[in-house]
């Protein structure tokens, strides 16, 4: 109709578990040209169109605009020149016509020097990508090129250990059957992680026997690879190893049918390519349509399995299929994902590089993420690690879990107190060829060195084969030379992590501490321990994180991990922070961190935790914990609790031995440390020491043959405020330690004074209630 205004566009708030509006005033933008985001209409099939000017009135001749967007994500294919910016955004119609109103409008402005990281359009982004196979990992061209070089040297690129350890095995092996699945379809862990092993060794024998037979022409090896393939694509992608049954099984599946597919393509007949591409779209389609459709990752991006799904599985059999279709839906799905990538990842972090879930869910997020980057920078030539976060994320393992360390980290961490995974160090190894960075190659180095004979470890070798890591790394990039990582303080502000390193490449100087206080709260993969700390100490775990993480939902991860009673924080009249299912709720129990300072005699972190602790009592109306780390030696902890009414405050503190207690102090001694603490100040009156060793309320059977740990609880008297500080203290057992204390209350103020054996002195000054 003539004059008719256009429809309203649907603007609603954006929510903490949503994608948010992005770029805008309240944010910096990290990146050139910045990534742009909103919340998406109700109708999934809107087309939407973007303007961008430097005039908030959007005159057409300072105005960009970018039409026919299908998603509420976007990157353009062109930077900005520096300076203030204006956007909005509307539905369009087919023909990129605006077809209703255009949103409020949001500001940004582009600094000089941001690294450049445009996304070339979907019309150009593949073409001049290869339509002949194999494209996962090596082309048809470098593939004849591995063949001269492994011909000429059989060591080239570690091929011959490679070809030894992990191709020639699957010649004698059985081919895998059509899992049973759960006995009476009831998910047992047993059954879930044998046959999650299973299935990545079918993965394994596919790919690796296809890749062997391909590089040295050995046509009994083709043959037997494709005995694998056939086999894997007969079984029903609906049926046990569907993704709604068990999702890492069908993803499992899907790969091994990906790498199948584009390495034995010109192998298999027409009927055979039909067969196994069948079974391969169908099984293809149930994830995507999950990540896209069901979990709708691009409105609600905190899934932790739908977003890795884009990385593990999408990506890799979207590059597989591509063009072999007429409707080409996996032209669509690589699409998604390739932009997803560039624009809405990370979700758990910003350009700082940390990860909320942990260091071993990055450990893993991180190891999916780079073999999907690797195989589009050399399908596409679209390079994923010149984004600032790719730049930075090395860094949140090397100052957040050391190479020498255990249980002294935050999250879930499938490695039951062992140390890292060997896959940490290989992440880090990725990143030092991508940024030359020496100190992750260090780390890469001495994980290896520490940590030997772990390839087969289920943590290992139920998700990756390293033989196969080091044989596509060298092909790719170059070898980086080691050096000593810095020491210092890393705050990861996006995650609300704050990670200190000290002399970390000596391991009788190193002192690790890593304390949290997040907005995430103990969403997906987090627990209940905002304001909470963990410490090792000159190779030895101190004061840690306790329990195993035996399985997800088990009564261990329920009843004890999750929740604030296995950290290393407070409780107040007893209770934590929520950390159950309600995911609004979870991530509504978090905490901030005020300050990560490093001066020069000490650093100083401040973490608010007040509405993490008002999830489960509301009468708290103060949570703040303070850290100084004084000298590279010793730490003294301040807690600040205010209440409505009286309350009582547990501080905790867990160890992997008991304590020797006295009456305001404590010390545990390990193998070649130990740390004692002392309580230094108390406004509400002096703690009842007592001690506690296991896990109440778990189920034995979870941890039966495991070590149990010990848990100190200082148990404060009753009062409406409470201020405490604490002295902790690690040493060598070889070269004890003391540091003394006493206090100044004379004025206003309590002035606590603390000063080692070479009379070096740190005052830290706690407001009394008079002077509040």
């Amino acid at each position: 109709m003539p004059g008719a205004s256009a429809p309203l566009l649907d603007e609603p708030r954006s929510g903490r578990l949503t994608i948010q509006y992005a770029p805008n005033t309240e944010g910096d933008v990290t990146e050139n040209p910045p990534r742009f985001t909103w919340l998406p209409v109700i109708e999934d099939e809107a087309l939407y169109t973007l303007r961008v000017s430097t005039d908030p009135k959007f005159k057409p001749k300072n105005t960009q605009v970018f039409s026919s967007i299908p998603l509420n994500f976007f990157t353009p294919d062109t930077t900005f020149a520096p300076g203030e910016y204006f956007w909005s955004y509307a539905v369009c119609s087919d023909d990129g016509k605006p077809a209703s109103t255009w949103s409020s409008t949001r500001s940004f402005t582009i600094e000089d020097g941001l690294p450049e990281t445009p996304l070339p359009s979907r019309e150009e982004r593949f073409q001049s990508s290869p339509s002949s196979h194999p494209r996962l990992w090596l082309s048809k061209d470098r593939l004849a090129e591995f063949r001269k070089a492994v011909k000429a040297d059989p060591g080239h690129c570690t091929w011959s250990n490679f070809y030894e350890k992990s191709v020639l095995p699957w010649m004698d092996r059985e081919f895998m059957r059509e899992p049973a699945g759960y006995p009476n379809h009831q998910r047992t862990a047993p059954i879930w992680r044998q046959t999650y092993i299973d299935l990545q060794e079918v993965m394994y024998a596919i790919r690796h026997l296809a890749i062997g037979g391909q590089v040295t022409g050995d046509q009994a090896m083709l043959d037997r690879a494709k005995e694998w393939l056939l086999e894997a694509a007969s079984w029903d992608p609906m049926g046990v190893t569907s993704r709604a049954y068990t999702d890492e099984w069908a993803y499992r599946v899907t790969n091994a049918l990906a790498w199948g597919y584009d390495w034995l393509y010109d192998q298999m007949s027409e009927d055979e390519r039909v067969s196994v591409r069948k079974a391969l779209l169908e099984r293809t389609r149930d994830i995507a349509e999950h990540a896209i459709i069901n979990a709708k990752i691009h409105l609600f991006p905190y899934d932790s399995h739908a977003v890795r799904s884009v990385s593990l599985t999408l990506i890799p059999a979207c590059i597989a299929l591509l063009g072999d279709e007429e409707n080409d839906e996996a032209r669509d799905w690589l699409n998604y994902c390739i932009e997803f990538l560039s624009t809405v990842y990370s979700p758990w972090g910003d350009s700082d590089g940390g990860w909320a879930e942990g260091t071993n869910y990055w450990m893993m997020g991180m190891a999916y993420l780079i073999e999907a980057a690797n195989r589009l920078k050399s399908f596409t030539g679209i390079d994923l690690y010149r984004r600032p976060f790719f730049r930075n994320t090395g860094d949140f393992p090397l100052f957040c879990k050391a190479p020498n360390t255990r249980r002294a980290t935050f999250g879930d961490d499938s490695t039951q107190g062992d140390l890292p995974c060997i896959k940490t160090g290989i992440n880090l190894r990725q990143y030092a060829g991508v940024t030359g960075n020496g100190a992750y190659q260090w780390y890469h180095e001495e994980l290896a060195r520490l940590n030997p004979g772990t390839e087969g470890a289920f943590y290992n070798w139920g998700w990756w084969d390293t033989n196969f890591d080091e044989l596509t790394y060298l092909t790719d990039f170059p070898e980086v030379e080691a050096s000593d990582p810095p020491s210092g303080m890393r705050h990861f502000k996006g995650i609300g992590w704050v990670g200190i390193q000290h002399e970390m490449a000596d391991p009788d100087q190193h002192i690790q501490f890593v304390f949290k206080s997040s907005r995430f709260g103990s969403i997906s993969h987090s627990h209940g321990d905002q304001n909470a700390f963990c410490m090792s100490a000159y190779g030895e775990d101190m004061a840690i994180q306790s329990g195993y993480y035996v399985a997800f939902n088990s009564t261990m991860h329920r009843n004890w991990r999750r929740q604030t009673r296995s950290k290393n924080a407070i409780l107040i009249n007893g209770k934590g922070q929520y950390a159950e299912k309600d995911k609004a709720r979870a991530m509504a129990a978090r905490g901030n961190i005020l300050a990560a300072e490093e001066h020069d005699d000490h650093m100083y972190i401040r973490g608010d935790a007040t509405a993490a602790y008002q999830s489960l009592s509301p009468e708290v109306t103060l949570a703040e914990r303070e850290i100084y780390f004084v000298r590279g030696s010793y730490f003294v902890i301040v807690d600040k609790v205010d209440a409505s009414e009286p309350v009582t405050v547990d501080w905790l503190l867990h160890a992997n031995q008991p304590y020797q207690l006295g009456n305001t102090s404590f010390r545990n001694t390990g193998e070649r440390a130990g740390f004692y603490g002392q309580v230094v100040w108390s406004e509400a009156g002096k703690p009842e020491l007592t001690q506690v060793t296991g896990f109440p309320d778990v189920d034995p059977s979870e941890y039966e043959g495991l070590p149990e740990s010990t848990c100190l609880h200082a148990k404060y008297p009753v009062a409406t405020r409470h201020r405490i500080a604490t002295l902790l203290v690690p040493y060598r057992l070889a070269e004890p330690k003391r540091i003394f204390n006493f206090m100044d209350d004379q004025g206003y103020d309590a002035d606590l004074y603390f000063t080692d054996a070479d009379e070096n002195t740190f005052k830290v000054v706690m407001k009394k209630l008079a002077n509040t």
